[in-house]
């Protein structure tokens, strides 16, 4: 590579791993419990669980009507938004009740036994440690623009993954692959474990990062997609008032007629007429398939919420169903306990790149770490790999203009 290529290179990864460091550092701290979210509500107690039941008591289900109409007799005042069972036990049911159906963080929500209809808990989903954590992962506590500044970060992330895999491959024709040479001073040490490591995550990194960039932008696709779509689909429903409550027909026949639509499926969750998934005159049943890919993936079946009839039930656009694709895998939510397990250890490994990449910098003027030893500047044996002094920012001890080149997209993490 030509020593002007390896420069501009080298700007590009330096500046976009200098921005996006300190954010992505926090972006994995935060995602390392969000990985086992179940896991750490069930210890610290926060998980709804369906009591113990024998025989046909556990597989008999109310009426989703009685369920809903449970819930809202803890509070009167609000209207529900959404119901939805809970994603791995069917015997629970959410439901979630606001002010108006206009989207709102005032929300509360309550936890029903489907088998029987009594009201298990009311579970608080806004406060608490994971909820700090998803919070700071999500959106920096600032709404829209928060989201959309982390996707920004997820961009700067992405370029300079891929900045530093064009400038690691001529370094890596001076050592063997693996190489961390511990017998040099420390700051070499730190950058051969930060290179070496940077290529080991590289893929995960690149994947976790794009996926976390799209979820980003979940709250514009929506809007998108109900603009574009919904919208010729309700057209007939046009300048028409918000059904009221009092004469919507059955709820569980609103599910009823959606399953009928589309064989092999569950209810993901059902959004109520006027909510921010659905028109005035709907309930929207979205429904998830049964297997472990098609379970990520949602299809939407709209109901007459006065009649039961199904007005459409339309197909995901791409951009929706990447959407729904990304938001498990960022979390490693496909596999299971192991690939659970694979995702932390690997975000764990990002975070010592994230940080060794950090201290890169801050010791590139450290006057202790200027000058080349003796033998480098003796030059090197025959055979044997130029050493690279202080790659990256400071490059005292490069060999030449090129080697300082290349040595400078290894001084800064991805």
């Amino acid at each position: 590579m030509k020593a002007k290529a390896i420069k501009s290179w080298s700007w590009i990864h330096k500046w976009s791993s200098l921005v996006c460091t300190a954010f992505m550092l926090l972006l994995c701290v935060t995602g390392l419990p969000l990985i086992f979210h179940h896991e750490i509500g069930h210890l610290l107690g926060t998980e709804v669980e369906a009591p113990p039941m024998t025989g046909e008591a556990d597989r008999q289900r109310v009426s989703l009507d009685e369920v809903i109409r449970n819930a809202h007799a803890l509070h009167p005042d609000r209207v529900v938004q959404f119901v939805s069972p809970d994603e791995d036990d069917d015997r629970v049911w959410f439901v979630t009740l606001t002010p108006t159906p206009a989207p709102t963080d005032d929300f509360k929500s309550v936890a029903v036994d489907a088998r029987n209809g009594q009201v298990l808990a009311q579970p608080k989903f806004d406060e608490g440690f994971m909820w700090v954590m998803f919070k700071l992962h999500v959106d920096l506590f600032a709404g829209l623009p928060g989201k959309l500044f982390l996707g920004l970060m997820g961009l700067l992330l992405l370029v300079a993954i891929v900045s530093g895999v064009v400038l690691y491959s001529p370094f890596m024709r001076k050592l063997e692959f693996g190489t961390v040479r511990r017998e040099r001073r420390t700051r070499l040490k730190w950058l051969d474990l930060h290179n070496l490591l940077g290529i080991v995550t590289l893929v995960w990194a690149f994947v976790v990062g794009a996926t976390g960039m799209i979820n980003t932008w979940a709250d514009l696709l929506i809007k998108y997609w109900q603009y574009d779509q919904l919208s010729h689909i309700l057209q007939p429903y046009q300048g028409q008032p918000l059904v009221p409550a009092a004469e919507r027909a059955s709820v569980q026949k609103s599910l009823d007629v959606a399953l009928a639509t589309a064989p092999h499926t569950k209810p993901s969750f059902i959004a109520f007429p006027g909510t921010a998934f659905s028109s005035p005159h709907h309930n929207t049943v979205f429904l998830r398939g049964n297997e472990p890919l098609t379970s990520k993936l949602l299809h939407p079946v709209l109901v007459d919420a006065k009649t039961n009839a199904v007005t459409a039930s339309p197909a995901l656009p791409w951009y929706l169903t990447a959407l729904l694709v990304s938001q498990p895998l960022h979390f490693g939510d496909y596999g299971g306990m192991p690939m659970q397990i694979i995702w932390a250890v690997l975000d764990i490994a990002t975070i010592i790149v994230l940080g060794s990449g950090l201290y890169l910098w801050l010791k590139r003027g450290d006057p202790t770490h200027v000058h080349a030893p003796k033998e480098a500047r003796a030059g090197p044996s025959p055979g044997a790999v130029p050493p690279l002094g202080e790659p990256g920012l400071a490059g005292h001890a490069a060999r030449s203009r090129a080697e300082a080149g290349q040595a400078s997209s290894l001084g800064t993490s991805a």
